[in-house]
Parts: C-alpha cells; structure tokens; sequence
C-alpha cells in the first residue's frame, strides 16, 4: 500500500518503517538488500518525475526491489530517525547533519550502513538504472560514470558567456562531458532562459570537461555538475544533476546576492523567493 511522504505518494514497494536504521541496514543485508533513503519535500517537481516517470518503468522498479529497502523521508519532518551511529534525531535534522540541499536526494547504505552512494538531485532513467547497478555493487564507477542518456552531442556545448579570465564577480564552473544527454538539456532548456541568463551576467562562467584537474580538485563525480563559488573563491553551492531554468536561477541568485551567508538552506532560500513571486501575482511553476 502506497503512503504519502511530503506530499508525495510513494509506491506501494517503499517502506513503511520505525526508521531505526541500524536493524534496517542488518535486516535488509540479511534479506541480500541494501537499504535507500529517499529525502523528499511537499511541491517538489524532481520527486514528483522519479515517482511518476523512474518508478514506472518494469526495469527500474524490478531493480529497486530485488536490491534494496526503500524509506522515505520528509526532509522538513519530524518524526524520529535512529542514524547508522544510533542517535535519534528528528528528520529535517537528519537531513541538516548530511547537508542535503535537494530534492529528491537518495543515500543509499551498504551492509555496514556506510554511504555506497548519494544522488543530489533527480537522474534520467538510463544514468538511474546505471546508478542502481552501482549502488547493490553490480557495475563498477567507471561503468556507471560511462552510462550517458541516448540522443546526447558527440562534443561540448558552447556559449557565449563562457570567459577564459576571471573578473572579480563570483564565478560559475560548469563540468561536463560529451555524450551527455542531460548537459545537453541544459544548455537547450535552461541556458536559452532570460531569467537565467539575468542571473549569469552576475558570474564569470567557465566550463571544464570531466575528467579533468579541476573537475579532480572539486571532486566533481557526476555531469552535467555547476560549482558556484562566491567572489573570494569559496565554494557556496554545487547542482550536481539536471535542474530546471528555476531552481539554476534561483540557486545563481542565492549565490549572488550572498543570501547563502545568512540562509544556510537553499531550499528554504528557495522557498521564500517562490512564495514572494506568488504574493506578487506572479505565477510560479518549478517545472517549467
């Protein structure tokens, strides 16, 4: 039976559990499973697409039950969590103490309730199906890292706003790769936008491919990744998946406008900046 986790109906296959996760871990490794922590919130656009396109299909579905324990998390909830080291805390606080900023963020723990692998943010089915067979141990980094949606340019995008020299403002590091379907979306579906496009004019911007030094120095795992740094060269924010011109825009203006300073959530951030468009009559839609 399905239940509802920040406003988001789960499947039927998730978990419905007392969130003590050291007898989920060994209850799960008993049963050949690893367990997955999915960190969701009310309104989210991400978590709605991984619950209606992800878990729709056979081969993703299958995958996630044969290898794993689902549990679903309300990263502004309350209900009680026992972590891996057997303290209890609140959820929104579990989800401050692994410093998730996006929904939908999944965690998913090997045998000992290490971290086998983190996903800040929503994955298109083929790199999700990739990132399942990482996760139970199936495939190999390398092989997961050269898992890359169908349809993607054979080379980088280009853009006139990329520079070569940095002129004081904060600056914006785009990493990726060709073959990157969802890199390529970027700069076709967010890039083109004028809000984000506004928000950029604030950064020098600059692209480097993955693998790459710099791409090494950030530990930078996943393409398309943004790594924003503020103008003293402090990194201040990173998007790690594909993000819809909004949340680019908004997680730009959170770092240009040093909101970051004083709001350590960028969700929140993001939050009260939606709700004031809406106040102002303007028609906020995170997807789009």
């Amino acid at each position: 039976m399905s239940f509802s986790v920040s406003g988001q109906e789960t499947p039927s296959w998730f978990s419905e559990s007392l969130l003590h996760l050291p007898d989920e871990v060994a209850e799960a490794a008993t049963a050949g499973k690893r367990v997955m922590l999915y960190f969701g919130q009310d309104g989210c656009p991400y978590c709605k697409r991984l619950m209606e396109v992800n878990f729709r299909q056979r081969a993703t579905v299958e995958r996630m039950q044969q290898r794993f324990v689902a549990l679903a998390l309300n990263v502004w909830g309350d209900r009680e969590v026992t972590w891996i080291d057997g303290s209890a805390i609140s959820e929104k606080q579990l989800a401050a103490r692994l410093k998730v900023q996006f929904t939908p963020t999944l965690i998913f723990l090997d045998e000992k309730g290490g971290i086998a692998l983190r996903l800040n943010g929503y994955y298109a089915p083929e790199r999700f199906n990739a990132a399942l067979d990482y996760a139970s141990g199936r495939i190999s980094r390398a092989e997961f890292e050269s898992v890359r949606e169908k349809k993607s340019n054979e080379s980088l995008n280009d853009q006139p706003f990329f520079t070569r020299t940095r002129s004081g403002k904060p600056l914006a590091m785009l990493f990726e790769t060709p073959y990157c379907a969802e890199c390529d979306a970027l700069h076709r579906e967010v890039f083109t936008r004028a809000e984000v496009l506004e928000q950029l004019g604030k950064f020098d911007v600059m692209r480097f491919p993955v693998p790459g030094k710099e791409a090494l120095s950030l530990k930078v795992e996943y393409v398309p990744t943004l790594v924003l740094l503020d103008a003293r060269g402090r990194e201040a924010l990173r998007l790690e998946a594909y993000f819809r011109p909004f949340h680019v825009a908004g997680a730009l203006d959170y770092v240009a406008s040093g909101a970051y300073r004083t709001e350590p959530s960028f969700q929140r951030f993001l939050q009260l900046k939606s709700d004031g468009m809406r106040s102002r009559g303007v028609q906020v839609d995170l997807w789009k």
